[in-house]
């Protein structure tokens, strides 16, 4: 196969095709290696904890306060910590349907510091926090009609920057955003009675911010009844996403879950409301296979928020990150098991063991055959490039692998198997492994060693350039 492309100092190559796959089965030299894994904390994207980080917009355009890129990268470099939350309050806006140029500025400049810090950005838009406790009517959100404006000028600023944006948060609607105490899709003075109308508007904003997003990106809300009643699904594991449905770009396949009151009651404060609990906790297990859940605790309540209980039901539920801000007394309890959820949280992918051809002719048939452990507590949420590497001393090539890690489920070894063409150029090359985000510019030389994925094995990763070294080599002569 020709030479696809070139990137930098990269040349990309391409899989055999099928009239040169038989090459690969004549007797070209293998070898076997084990591999040996870390028990590091591992800063990768798109799970662990997180920080949280709001900002405001008030009437006179006061309490914007931009992020810090240092602060970011301090997360990063010094907690391992790869994401934040942003809240983005919207006060001046929730009386007029314009978004003002200045503030569409600073959200957008936001999110070119995040990048330049090498963090990835969970996204919730809001209008109103209360001024005290109990809250008090007016909440201080916006209808319906206001809020898809609001959704159809945000779109561009997400869009240009869907690279750093790990989730978006269906925010919105009522107090922080989080669906409850509202003045326009609820009684206001009983939230609790939410009309069909009122459904029919929330769900409006749910299915406006999916098509804002790029088709990969996924909306989180903040029950799983919220999904199951804009949807029409059963609560339990039949209603939740089957394999055959993950990813099809279906509203049911880009909508997750987010849990602000983890472990705080039986019933986590209103999150689940289906009678047994046990049936809204079914569903969310089975659809977070293959959508992502996240959240915060928010009151002691042992035993429950205990860590032998709390471990055990973010495994369940395939939690791929959690607030390292809030509840401070529950995090506080888990003691040194915090380390553990560290490494477990969301995806934790080792190598076991590889097989590989060893000497090749110019062109020639590579055989590849790796075993991936995901000891995390979820799966990948989003698409990675998946990417053999050959590293010589003049020119590194890279093949792309048709390999999918949003499906090397928790607690499962996946068989990574390829034949790829060798370089044309002999030589002897090392074999790594790249997994790198899907974003094109999160892939050139200053983004991959920050965005791409570090294996939990020890002495596999080259932090200059992002790869996995399979600590093989393979010699290439005519």
């Amino acid at each position: 196969m020709k030479l696809l492309r070139l990137v930098g100092a990269t040349l990309v190559l391409g899989l055999l095709g099928p009239a040169q796959l038989a090459d690969a089965h004549r007797s070209n030299p293998t070898d076997t290696r084990t591999y040996t894994a870390s028990d590091a904390v591992i800063a990768n994207q798109e799970r662990g904890f997180y920080h949280h980080t709001e900002t405001h917009y008030r009437a006179d355009g006061s309490g914007y306060v931009p992020l810090d890129a240092a602060q970011l990268r301090g997360f990063r470099t010094q907690e391992s910590v790869t994401q934040i939350l942003r809240v983005f309050y919207l006060e001046k806006f929730a009386g007029t349907d314009k978004l003002d140029p200045a503030y569409l500025a600073l959200v957008r400049a936001d999110f070119r510091t995040a990048r330049a810090a090498g963090v990835k950005v969970i996204v919730r838009f809001a209008y109103a926090q209360p001024p005290g406790w109990p809250p008090t009517i007016p909440y201080g959100d916006a209808p319906v009609s206001r809020v898809l404006k609001h959704i159809q000028q945000l779109t561009p600023i997400l869009r240009e920057n869907a690279d750093v944006i790990a989730l978006v948060q269906s925010g919105f609607v009522g107090l922080w955003g989080e669906g409850y105490y509202t003045d326009h899709f609820a009684d206001p003075a009983d939230p609790s009675k939410v009309s069909d109308q009122n459904w029919a508007d929330r769900k409006a904003v749910v299915m406006a911010l999916l098509r804002a997003l790029p088709r990969d990106l996924m909306v989180q809300v903040r029950t799983p009844y919220m999904k199951q009643r804009m949807l029409g699904l059963p609560t339990g594991t039949d209603g939740a996403l089957s394999a055959d449905q993950a990813y099809d770009g279906s509203a049911a396949a880009r909508i997750g879950h987010h849990n602000d009151c983890f472990l705080a009651s039986p019933d986590d404060f209103g999150t689940y409301l289906s009678d047994p609990i046990e049936l809204d906790k079914d569903f969310v297990a089975q659809d977070t296979n293959y959508v992502p859940e996240g959240g915060e605790t928010c009151a002691v309540n042992s035993p429950r928020s205990d860590w032998e209980s709390a471990s055990a039901e973010m495994a369940r539920l395939h939690f791929s990150y959690l607030n390292t801000d809030y509840n401070q007394d529950v995090l506080g309890s888990w003691g040194s098991n915090i380390t553990i959820a560290k490494q477990k949280l969301g995806y934790r992918l080792s190598l076991v063991r590889g097989t590989f051809t060893t000497k090749t002719r110019p062109g020639g048939a590579v055989q590849v055959a790796l075993d991936v452990r995901n000891d995390g507590w979820a799966a990948p949420y989003h698409r990675r490039q998946v990417q053999l590497v050959f590293q010589g001393d003049k020119h590194t090539y890279r093949v792309n692998l048709p390999a999918d890690p949003r499906l090397w489920a928790a607690g499962t070894t996946t068989a990574l198997k390829a034949t790829v063409r060798a370089p044309i150029a002999p030589g002897r090359y090392r074999l790594l492994l790249n997994l790198a985000d899907p974003s094109r510019r999160l892939q050139t030389a200053t983004f991959n060693p920050i965005y791409a994925v570090q294996l939990a094995n020890s002495g596999t990763w080259q932090a200059a350039t992002g790869y996995n070294d399979l600590g093989q080599t393979i010699t290439v002569s005519r």
